[in-house]
């Protein structure tokens, strides 16, 4: 094992555990005690400014004599990077996991984003051998029981949406909003009007990924206002339809909140036009058990199993959006899906002759390990457990909604919502703060801000998700603490705000600079002799 030309100094660490504390607002920080620890919470610089290329963890005998087969390609300096022994690894990484907010900490407020409990039992069942370890070009005669599953996860899913179709592989919202809009598109070109039905209608309060979708599928969009409630204006949209409208893009409950009211006379609407209601379901949470899409005239709704069904958000991946259709697209489905046949189940992977459907999404069939998650929290909650979920969720966003009503203003009045509670920042105007002041106080608190600036109708948007996984004693504490913040904000106490967050491992940062001009790779210090 290579050795490094000299030990590293005390002196060398602190400057450089220094340097990962400046903050471009104000300078650097000063540290907070010799090794720029305080208590459990330890510094940690970038990894390669605590390993070095000069070292590696491991010992790796000469390779025997071979020929390349790079064609020329090799590589003809060193990678240069970091090494670091496995102890040194490991509490790296660890000590930035213990910088994450998570679920599994505390309240996470984000609305729009069900960040509700993950159920160990479901990574248990993910874990089996049975579904953690096939491979999906394994022959389907070998994962008979993987087929099975994703069987019965669609008939759940067909049943609580009241859908006879549903496609599975779609890996995330996003992707299944594509997948709508594409069997959207193929139903349109088989009826002889995909020349002219060229445009999608989105709800200003819409989640941007609509119109993007949209867009991204070869639609114009068209936006359609909301009322002085917050729901979509009947009579504005009406006036919208037309023989060039292809779909709409409404999402329900929507992000303000509310249900959509008029949803049955949007789609009958709609459809009296000849398009397509698509229905954004990343808010499904409030209504399982409750009411079916299908049935309020929906032909095509994305289901997000990490928000309602309580897979893992993952941190980017893995995901999984399955796309529940109606009758009048459920022909335009991708491959794969699973059809029982004669001798049992198949996974369909070809598009077959004189078949509709406009292809596929992915490579594979889905994400497994999502499909397992979601049906044992489907099974062990049970059509009643389910039910209750979304009516805890909704209790508990009104709750919140309620016992902040007196302090932090709502842009549409007084009124009941859903899943999550919604404020502006009219209250705050008196004291000079903004949203994004009393959010960086939240960090203060150990609370993970609440959905800000989002949804756009509501001028400094606050949109808070509880979700039904907490108890009302965190609801208290979470609720006694953001109305010490605003009477405090009230008060005048603006320092408090303008420097938060004081007590996170960094300070604020000018994120205008940092949009503008990232950082996007590390550079050694100047002079620093441990970087070679």
């Amino acid at each position: 094992m290579n050795k490094p030309e000299r030990p590293i100094t005390a002196q060398e660490l602190s400057t450089r555990a220094l340097s990962t504390r400046e903050v471009s607002a104000g300078g650097p920080a000063a540290p907070r005690s010799f090794s720029s620890n305080a208590g459990l919470e330890l510094e940690e610089g970038l990894i390669f400014e605590i390993g070095r290329a000069t070292t590696t963890g491991v010992d790796l005998d000469e390779p025997a004599p071979f020929s390349s087969r790079l064609g020329g390609l090799e590589r003809a300096a060193p990678i240069g990077l970091p090494g670091l022994s496995e102890p040194e690894a490991v509490r790296h990484y660890v000590r930035l996991s213990q910088k994450n907010y998570s679920i599994d900490a505390n309240l996470y407020p984000l609305g729009s984003c069900t960040m509700k409990h993950n159920p160990r039992l479901n990574e248990a069942m993910a874990r089996l051998p049975g579904f953690a370890d096939i491979h999906p070009l394994q022959p389907q005669s070998t994962v008979a029981g993987a087929l099975e599953l994703m069987h019965e996860l669609s008939f759940w899913l067909m049943e609580m949406t009241g859908m006879p179709a549903v496609a599975l592989s779609p890996k995330a919202g996003a992707h299944g909003e594509a997948c709508g809009m594409m069997a959207i598109k193929a139903a349109i070109a088989a009826r002889g009007e995909g020349a002219t039905r060229r445009v999608v209608l989105v709800p200003e309060s819409a989640h941007g990924t609509n119109p993007a979708t949209a867009a991204l599928v070869g639609f114009r969009t068209k936006t359609v206002p909301c009322g002085p409630d917050g729901r979509v204006d009947l009579a504005a949209l009406k006036t919208l339809l037309g023989s060039d409208v292809a779909a709409i893009m409404l999402t329900n409950p929507n992000t303000c909140g509310l249900f959509e009211r008029d949803v049955v006379a949007i789609a009958e609407a709609v459809h009296a036009a000849g398009a397509f209601f698509y229905c954004d379901g990343a808010n499904f949470n409030a209504v399982v058990g409750k009411t079916r899409p299908g049935d309020l005239g929906v032909d095509a709704m994305h289901i997000n199993l990490h928000k309602t069904f309580s897979t893992p958000h993952g941190g980017g991946g893995p995901g999984a959006g399955p796309v529940a259709l109606s009758h009048r697209l459920a022909p335009f489905a991708p491959v794969p899906f699973v059809r029982r046949e004669e001798n049992g189940l198949r996974l369909v992977e070809q598009v077959e002759e004189k078949s509709q459907a406009f292809g596929r999404m992915c490579a594979f069939h889905g994400q497994m390990g999502m499909f397992v998650r979601a049906l044992a929290y489907m099974l062990s909650h049970g059509a009643d457990g389910l039910r209750q979920a979304s009516e805890d969720a909704v209790l508990n966003a009104n709750y919140i909604r309620a016992s902040l009503a007196d302090l932090m203003s709502q842009p549409f009045g007084d009124q009941l919502c859903m899943h999550e509670a919604l404020f502006d920042d009219a209250w705050l105007k008196p004291s000079g703060l903004s949203t994004l002041d009393f959010a960086k106080a939240m960090i203060d608190e150990g609370y993970h801000p609440m959905t800000i600036y989002f949804p756009l109708v509501a001028h400094g948007a606050m949109l808070i998700e509880p979700t039904e996984s907490e108890s009302k004693a965190s609801l208290d504490l979470f609720i006694a603490t953001l109305r010490d913040l605003a009477f405090r904000a009230l008060a005048g106490e603006t320092e408090r705000f303008l420097e938060a967050p004081r007590h996170a491992p960094r300070r604020r940062v000018d994120e205008t600079r940092a949009a503008r001009n990232p950082v996007l790779k590390w550079t050694p210090p100047a002079g620093d002799a441990t970087a070679k």
